[in-house]
């Protein structure tokens, strides 16, 4: 079977910012899907990205792009503007989640590199699934994942986004996928598998 390399020891390591750093420039300018709650920012920032590469890492949320744990995008250098930003979900906020066994949310929105990335649709999907599959290894309830507006198919991924996370509080399974799920293409990672050939990731993949 076919194996990821590991995140955390890189020949490319200058190139990235460390997993301890929260580095303002180096990561994407908060969307409106965050706005109006309680922005992670500093150490609370680090400490949730951190346990975001070890869940990434055990569920495999990989870009198949770069190869490497979705996690690290954040790091890279070479693209300041992309990655994930977290808020901690306030009751006033508008669109706030009302549910009677959650009661701490943190809502989680992806900037891919570009408008047009393939990958976006899939990532965000397994970033929700290892979140919300996980949660005995966090503080929340709910971790809402959306890919920010800037995005061509946002609308589309964020809708479809809206209805997993409404079948898992219905359900409480993360794998739960509703009638009618809104569809934005093929699978991004199984074009990838096709054309790149199996350095580039597993079949087994989550999502």
């Amino acid at each position: 079977m076919p194996s990821f390399p590991s995140p955390f020891g890189s020949d490319d390591g200058d190139l990235f910012d460390g997993y301890d750093e929260f580095v303002p420039d180096h990561v994407p300018r908060p969307g409106e899907f965050l706005e109006p709650h309680d922005l992670l920012t500093g150490a609370d920032h680090v400490a949730f990205h951190r346990l975001t590469r070890d869940c990434f890492e055990d569920r495999k949320v990989y870009d198949m792009t770069f190869n490497y744990n979705l996690a690290r995008l954040n790091l890279d250098t070479r693209h300041t503007s992309a990655g994930y930003r977290y808020a901690v979900e306030r009751d006033d906020g508008g669109d706030a989640v009302e549910a009677a066994d959650v009661d701490r949310v943190l809502r989680a929105e992806f900037t891919p590199t570009t408008p047009f990335c393939p990958q976006t649709h899939t990532l965000t999907i397994g970033s929700f699934r290892a979140w919300n599959g996980l949660t005995d290894r966090h503080e929340y309830d709910l971790v809402r994942v959306r890919a920010a507006p800037m995005h061509q198919q946002s609308e589309a991924i964020n809708e479809r986004l809206v209805e997993l996370e409404e079948g898992y509080l219905e359900t409480g399974d993360v794998t739960a996928d509703p009638e009618g799920g809104t569809e934005t293409g093929s699978n991004p990672t199984e074009r990838a598998m096709g054309t790149e050939g199996p350095s580039r990731g597993s079949t087994d993949a989550p999502f």
